[in-house]
C-alpha cells in the first residue's frame, strides 16, 4: 500500500561545506512510500491524489533518519556512570556489564530496549559493538531484523586486559564471526562489522584472526578504536613496540580501508592521517564521550583537508545522550574550541547523508532519493516552551536547524520512520 507522509520536507544531495547548492526544501512537501521504499519526494500538490493515505505532520519537518556509526550495544545501562578516564571507566562499569550480554534472555530484552532508545531519538540505523559473547549480536540482529531496521554490528573480539567474563580467544573469536556472517550478513537489512575492540584487548594472534577475517570477507564493514585518549596510546604502544605509532598496529595486520571505521580518532600522528587518507579508512568523531571522559578535541577541518572522511556518533555509553541532535550540539561546541566552525545545514548533512557516505551505503539509506529506504525522521522545533519561544525569532531554515540542534532532544523528535513504520506513539493527523 502507497502512502503519503507530508510535512516540510529536507534532505541533502551535496555536503553544504563544499557547495551552495546542497539541499532540497519543500515548504509544502510529501514523501510517497510503498513497501518500505521511497516512491517519491516532491511538493504535495504533485503527488496527491483522491484516495491516497496521507499522514499529515505539517508544520514538523521531515528529513532522513538519523545514522549513528559507533555506538555500544551493551553500554546502555551504564550510560552516566561516573568514571575518572577511559581505562578505568571501562574497568569499573562496561566490563561488567558487558559480561551479562552472555545470557540470552539479558541480551534479547535489552536489544529491544536498545531499538527503542534509538528510534525514540530519531536514529534509524546505527553501527553497534555487541560483546564479545555472540548471543548479545544474535539478540541485536534478530531484533533489528523483525523491525526491518538497517543494522551493522559485530560480537567484540577481546582475549586479554579485561576480566576473564569477557574473554574470549583468537580462534573462538574466529570462529563466532564466521557465524555470525554467515547468518547475518546481507539478511534482510543487517550488514556484519567484524570488531577488534581495539588493540588493548586484542593479542596479536586476535588481530592476525581479525585481518584473515577482513580477507574472507571484504563486504563487511570492520570497526575498531583509535587515539581516543594519551594514556590508551601509551599503554598500547607498550603492547606493540615495534609498532611505529597506534596506527600502525591495525595497518600490519591488514584492518585498514574504505569500509574501516576507527572510533574517536583524536591524537594523531601526521603519518597516521596520511596513511588513514591513503587507505580510505574513516575516523568517527564522538563528541560528548571525548568530553565526558576527558579524551580530547577532534580536529575536524584537519582530517577533511587531508582528505579523510568522518562520521559523527554518539558513542553511548560513554557517550552521554542516545540523540543524534545532542551529538551535533556537542560537536558545535568541541569544533568552536578547535576554531572550527559546524553550520547547521552541515551538522544536519553529517548525521545523515555525511554518515551515509562514511559507511559507503548512500544508496541506501542518509536521503530521501527514490529508491532509497523509508527511514525518516520528524522534527519538531516548537518541542519544548523553551524551544517554541526561541523559534519566534527564527527567520531562515538555517536558523530553525539550528535550535534544533542546540535545544533539541528526544521531545523534538515527533515521530520516526523504519522502513515506513512509524515507531512512535503518539498523536498524527491522518485523510485520504
Amino acid at each position: 500500500m502507497q502512502q503519503l507522509i507530508r510535512g516540510r520536507v529536507l534532505d541533502f544531495f551535496a555536503d553544504p561545506s563544499d557547495t551552495d547548492r546542497s539541499h532540497r526544501y519543500h515548504e509544502n512537501g510529501a514523501v510517497l512510500i510503498e513497501d518500505g521504499r521511497i516512491l517519491a519526494v516532491g511538493d504535495h500538490a504533485d503527488l496527491t491524489r483522491e484516495g491516497l493515505q496521507e499522514i499529515d505532520h505539517r508544520p514538523h519537518l521531515i528529513m532522513p533518519g538519523f545514522i549513528d556509526p559507533h555506538i555500544h550495544f551493551p553500554q546502555l545501562q551504564v550510560i552516566a556512570s561516573w568514571g575518572s578516564q577511559l581505562l578505568d571507566w571501562l574497568n569499573t562499569y562496561t566490563f561488567p556489564a558487558e559480561a551479562e550480554f552472555a545470557d540470552p534472555a539479558h541480551a534479547t530484552h535489552m536489544a529491544g530496549r536498545f531499538l527503542d532508545q534509538l528510534t525514540a531519538h530519531g536514529t534509524t540505523t546505527a553501527v553497534a559493538f555487541c560483546s564479545s559473547h555472540r548471543t548479545s549480536a544474535e539478540a541485536l540482529f534478530s531484533a533489528a531484523h523483525a523491525r526491518d531496521m538497517a543494522m551493522v554490528a559485530g560480537k567484540v573480539m577481546m582475549d586479554r586486559n579485561a576480566i576473564p567474563a569477557v574473554h574470549d580467544t583468537p580462534q573462538s573469536s574466529y570462529d563466532d564471526s564466521k557465524k555470525l556472517i554467515a547468518s547475518w550478513h546481507g539478511t534482510g537489512r543487517q550488514r556484519y562489522a567484524i570488531t577488534p575492540r581495539f588493540a588493548i584487548t586484542s593479542s596479536p594472534e586476535q588481530l592476525e584472526m581479525a585481518g584473515a577475517l577482513v580477507r574472507e570477507h571484504p563486504g563487511c564493514h570492520l570497526q575498531t578504536h583509535l587515539s581516543e585518549n594519551r594514556d590508551e596510546i601509551d599503554y598500547t604502544l607498550s603492547l606493540y613496540p615495534k609498532a611505529r605509532d597506534y596506527l600502525d598496529i591495525y595497518d600490519h595486520y591488514g584492518l585498514l580501508g574504505p569500509r574501516t571505521l576507527l572510533g574517536h580518532s583524536i591524537h594523531l600522528e601526521p603519518r597516521e592521517i596520511a596513511r588513514m587518507a591513503e587507505t580510505g579508512s574513516r575516523a568517527v568523531f564522538c563528541p560528548t564521550s571525548n568530553l565526558f571522559l576527558g579524551s580530547g578535541l577532534f580536529d575536524g577541518d584537519g582530517l577533511r583537508a587531508a582528505g579523510i572522511t568522518s562520521g559523527i556518533a554518539s558513542d553511548v555509553g560513554g557517550g552521554t545522550s542516545w540523540s543524534m541532535l545532542q551529538t551535533l550540539n556537542e560537536g558545535y561546541k568541541i569544533l568552536q574550541m578547535r576554531g572550527q566552525k559546524l553550520h547547521p545545514l552541515a551538522a544536519f548533512h553529517w548525521a545523515t547523508r555525511g554518515n551515509a557516505l562514511a559507511l559507503g551505503m548512500e544508496a541506501e539509506i542518509g536521503t530521501l532519493a527514490p529508491g532509497s529506504a523509508a527511514d525518516m525522521v520528524v522534527l519538531d522545533v516548537h518541542a519544548t516552551p523553551a524551544m517554541a519561544l526561541r523559534a519566534e525569532r527564527a527567520e531562515t531554515l538555517s536558523e530553525e536547524l539550528f535550535i534544533l540542534q542546540i535545544m533539541g532532544d528526544d521531545r523534538a523528535i515527533a515521530q520516526t520512520y523504519v522502513a515506513g513504520r512509524a515507531q512512535k506513539n503518539g498523536s498524527k493527523h491522518t485523510s485520504g
